[in-house]
């Protein structure tokens, strides 16, 4: 078996960008590891890039595995860089941007008012010169609808929203939420690769409770045939890289196991079918722990490339089916080659993980319970917040006392063990 030590190349032009055969020099194709030159000179796990071994699971494994996680892998608009560049239409249509919702929603909230020397808005527009804007809602502007009103559609939120600026209270809320009722589709629309998630998620910004994802909701059965496969892959990761299980153990411990994927050290799978990843890094996984990939097919359709590629280290691996590649995908850009084959065939990439997300405190009646009462809110059309955009979600929402009343009523308060304040420990305190 082979090792690599593998210096370190500045790549960060590759980021978002599809790669090719120009950005590796050696393809891996047996067994091997890869380690980091550029950190230390011993070979162990402080340095680890990668372990990638052939053929670790039994084809019945694989059949299972494939029938309980494909059906994941559905049209999705969510995979951010790695969905690869993304232009500004949709065809033909314009994308409404995060940085668009999130000002209208603000304004259009009945506390809102003129905001533009208070700090939401300053938020935003701060938020917004550091990150990408485009959209992950899926809701494009009705072009035709704003040349009635502007005349032209290039350049008009721009304009109203500089001009908005020295509007009243009453002004800022009316217009906000002409725009929302007016110009924005009802329809939702995905610049689409095939990707979804099994498992668990933690809580998110717009959705702010720990959950099962939808697909593990709606197919507990079929998602359950896939658990021979990941008890293996569990098992093989502690054999091969022994310190960073443990790592991943020690805080899947810390969950309500019914969070966790069976008895496994995962939470969360990501599955993708036929998606050629742009060059990124992954984000949201334990930083202590390390990503496992593998392949699925349905074993009828064979395909060729499809590499995974990590451009800073010159180095391409070729996973097939039953494969197993361990790898520090939160801190190398990775991304895949092209894949080659007949329109009817199918390649399943997973990678099982551990979403660090998943440590804030909460048990699993708890954050269903975060779960209802957003949706109750969204859903009210009578709340005070309420517009046809809103997620049912408010700034300090938390720590309101329509929160304290809404535990209360059903019967889950501070004072409920492991509900309390007291007990809820903190990321800090997790790692300690």
């Amino acid at each position: 078996m082979k090792n690599y030590v593998l210096p370190k190349i500045d790549s960060e032009e590759v980021v978002g960008t599809f790669v090719d055969k120009s950005h590796y020099d050696t393809l891996v194709d047996s067994d091997c590891d890869g380690y980091r030159k550029d950190v230390v000179n011993t070979l162990d796990e402080s340095n680890l890039l990668f372990r990638f071994r052939k053929n670790v699971f039994s084809l019945e494994e694989q059949k299972l595995a494939y029938r309980g996680l494909s059906p994941a892998a559905t049209p999705s608009q969510n995979r951010g860089m790695a969905a690869g560049p993304k232009g500004e239409k949709l065809g033909n249509r314009d994308w409404v941007t995060e940085f668009q919702i999130e000002i209208l929603e603000t304004l259009a909230r009945e506390e809102s008012g003129s905001l533009f020397d208070e700090d939401p808005i300053k938020e935003i527009i701060k938020k917004y010169s550091l990150e990408n804007t485009e959209s992950t809602r899926g809701l494009v502007w009705l072009r035709s609808e704003i040349q009635k009103d502007y005349g032209s559609y290039d350049g008009f939120f721009d304009k109203w929203f500089s001009a908005i600026k020295k509007a009243s209270k009453e002004e800022q809320r009316s217009q906000a939420r002409k725009i929302i009722d007016k110009y924005i589709s009802d329809t939702n629309y995905a610049n689409a690769v095939n990707s979804g998630i099994a498992g668990y998620f933690g809580r998110y910004p717009r959705i702010p409770y720990k959950r099962a994802t939808a697909y593990t909701e709606k197919n507990k059965d079929l998602f359950e045939m896939s658990f021979p496969f990941l008890k293996t892959l569990d098992s093989k990761f502690k054999e091969l890289v022994p310190e960073r299980y443990s790592n991943q153990k020690k805080m899947a411990d810390k969950l309500d196991p019914r969070f966790r994927v069976s008895d496994t050290v995962f939470t969360t799978i990501t599955v993708n079918k036929n998606f050629r990843t742009a060059a990124h890094r992954d984000a949201g996984d334990l930083t202590t722990g390390f990503s496992n990939l593998s392949v699925l097919t349905d074993g009828t359709k064979d395909y060729q490339g499809a590499h995974l590629v990590l451009p800073e280290y010159r180095v391409a691996i070729n996973l097939r089916p039953g494969d197993l590649l361990l790898i520090n995908n939160h801190e190398a850009i990775h991304g895949n080659t092209e894949l080659i084959g007949d329109k009817d065939m199918e390649r399943i990439s997973i990678v099982c993980y551990f979403r660090e997300d998943m440590l804030v405190a909460g048990s699993w009646e708890y954050e269903a319970l975060r779960r209802n009462y957003v949706d109750e809110r969204r859903l009210n059309q009578k709340h005070k917040l309420w517009t046809k955009l809103w997620n049912g979600i408010s700034p300090g929402m938390w720590a309101e006392s329509e929160w304290s009343q809404y535990l209360t009523e059903h019967g889950l308060t501070d004072e409920n063990g492991d509900l309390s304040k007291s007990k809820q420990a903190t990321l800090e305190e997790l790692f300690a």
